[in-house]
């Protein structure tokens, strides 16, 4: 097999042989391990995906945190601003002070990357510090803040079964929590916005984040 095919293999967005060749593995910096306590004894999905060794995921090279210090906004209304912003600060590792935590219920987290990106790959970290699974978890992208289907929404990721956010019914598989994080193919897709939903999780009812990446380059 060709090296061009198996990159174009490896990474689904890239068409041409000449793209693919320029593709190199994405640097994602992983915080401490930072397991404590005990797993909670809600049974999860039994269709859950127990793969906690994530393969090298490859990208253009380039391609940098776009989200980094970019705004943050939310559905929650009991986090202030200077809250919000931790979710996009650079700071990952599993300490209380990194967590940000969110009323319970279906709620998002929105990112404004400034200016339209190609996005290539979404990593977000919860709260790692316990064994759990996050419910309800959505990945959506749009050119405009409001997520309408003017603005082009289009959702890359759903593990939402219960459609309980309101946009579909997700076909996704739920996943533990680990300090890897959950990568999100997004395959080179252009937006300016990012929304991330989430639903409690196998833990407790409050929505919890430590830090969102958007691994991207600006859109031509």
């Amino acid at each position: 097999m060709s090296l061009c095919l198996m990159l174009g293999l490896a990474w689904r967005g890239g068409s041409s042989c000449s793209r693919a060749q320029n593709l190199v593995p994405l640097n994602i910096v992983l915080p401490s391990a930072a397991l404590n306590g005990t797993p909670s004894n809600e049974k999860p999905d039994p269709n859950i995906d127990i793969n906690t060794n994530r393969a090298p995921f490859l990208a253009p090279a380039g391609v940098t945190n776009v989200a980094l210090n970019k705004k943050v906004t939310s559905s929650a209304t009991n986090c202030a601003p200077e809250d919000l912003a931790k979710i996009a600060d650079g700071e990952k590792e599993g300490t209380e002070d990194n967590v940000v935590l969110l009323l319970r219920g279906s709620q998002w987290v929105q990112i404004d990357l400034g200016s339209p990106q190609e996005i290539y790959a979404i990593v977000v970290w919860h709260a790692y510090n316990s064994a759990k699974v996050y419910h309800g978890v959505i990945a959506q992208l749009a050119d405009g803040p409001d997520f309408t289907a003017a603005q082009n929404v289009r959702t890359i990721f759903n593990n939402d079964v219960e459609n309980k956010a309101g946009v579909g019914i997700g076909k996704d598989r739920e996943y533990f929590e680990t300090r890897e994080g959950k990568l999100i193919d997004a395959k080179g897709a252009k937006a300016r916005y990012v929304r991330l939903y989430s639903n409690g999780s196998t833990a407790a009812k409050f929505n919890e984040y430590t830090e969102v990446e958007v691994y991207g380059r600006p859109a031509k």
